[in-house]
């Protein structure tokens, strides 16, 4: 029997325990054999629970086992570049959490760190792998809704964060949106040309008072003439609104939220159903499997993973300028911040 692929999580936070449960629960051929986290002593309870027997503080203490063939970095975002490169020179593969950093020079020294060690490496963009998602990319890849004309994307939490977690975030657009430019380049086919922003602080004051917002519209022009928008708020009263639609020159394709059940009961009350499930781990969570899945058959198989380093890069880049459009209240060209970085 072939050795099974040994694994380290770094960071147990929410989203780091989700991929360590999925990989015990339904990956036989991988093991998980340790997790670090600086508040690690929170989480031993957890780790006996699940049966990993190394819990450690310090992460280096995962990049140095040399047992570890693969690193699942899920701690706070200023750390994932600097791990990613200390990862990449341990020869070790890595899953790095979107994004992988707010600056483009440490995602650039990142991807480089990653080339040049010859390692795997996939972003945690998890939203293409959801099976909604995946039958649109088909339906459009395969010409049956013509040329890409109109994207519509609406993506919506049940719950504003703490304003302490928005100041270290990155924002609205490179935390929550990120995940939307990702979507919007996957299912377009398109690189993003052009971002404008008008947005404003609905939901939550304090919010504002730690310098981001909380409700935006996002007007996006494509690479191959078409036209996007995206609507996000941080507060949908009925749950975690997920829902797009993509409309070409021979018909469209919409997909609408996932409820507990399809069931809709009609009387002369109204008409009612069950509400959006309510966060992204309810949400996605069999993306977030079949995300792991892809990424470990690139590593046994050899091959490239399906979200490739220019997918960690771009959105950040959409981001960046999307930012820059909120606060000085024009469109901005993705070019522009490729030349302004490109020039540092």
């Amino acid at each position: 029997m072939e050795r099974k692929i040994k694994v380290g999580v770094i960071g147990v936070g929410r989203i780091g325990k989700l991929h360590a449960e999925n990989l015990i629960a339904h990956f036989p051929n991988v093991e998980v054999k340790s997790v670090a986290d600086p508040f690690i002593d929170n989480s031993k309870a957890w780790a006996d629970n699940v049966g990993i027997k190394h819990t450690y503080k310090d992460y280096k203490e995962i990049l140095n086992d040399f047992e570890i063939d693969v690193v699942l970095i899920c701690s706070s975002t200023d750390t994932h570049a600097d791990i990613s490169i200390e990862a990449a020179k341990t020869g070790k593969h890595i899953f790095c959490e979107k994004p992988i950093d707010l600056t483009v020079e440490k995602i650039d020294k990142a991807l480089s760190a990653v080339e040049k060690a010859g390692v795997k490496f996939q972003v945690g963009f998890n939203r293409r792998f959801d099976h909604n998602f995946k039958k649109v990319k088909e339906i459009v890849k395969d010409g049956r809704i013509g040329d890409v004309q109109i994207l519509k994307i609406t993506s919506r939490d049940p719950a504003p964060p703490p304003a302490e977690y928005v100041k270290v975030s990155g924002g609205i657009f490179l935390d929550m949106t990120i995940h939307d430019f990702d979507m919007a380049r996957y299912l377009s086919g398109s690189e993003v040309e052009e971002v404008y922003v008008t947005g404003a602080v609905l939901v939550d004051p304090a919010i504002g008072e730690a310098g981001d917002i909380d409700t935006a519209i996002i007007s996006l022009k494509f690479e191959n003439g078409a036209i996007g928008v995206i609507d996000n708020s941080r507060k949908a009263a009925y749950g975690y609104d997920q829902r797009i639609e993509v409309f070409g020159s021979k018909g469209k394709v919409l997909v609408s939220n996932d409820t507990d059940t399809s069931a809709i009961i009609s009387t002369e009350e109204g008409v009612f159903s069950d509400k959006p499930k309510y966060f992204f781990l309810e949400r996605y969570q069999g993306s977030f499997r079949e995300e792991m899945k892809e990424f470990f058959n690139a590593i046994i198989e050899n091959k490239e993973t399906p979200v490739v380093a220019k997918d960690g890069l771009k959105p950040v880049l959409i981001g960046l300028a999307a930012k820059k459009s909120f606060q000085e209240g024009r469109p901005v060209k993705i070019k522009e911040i490729e030349e302004e970085y490109s020039s540092k």
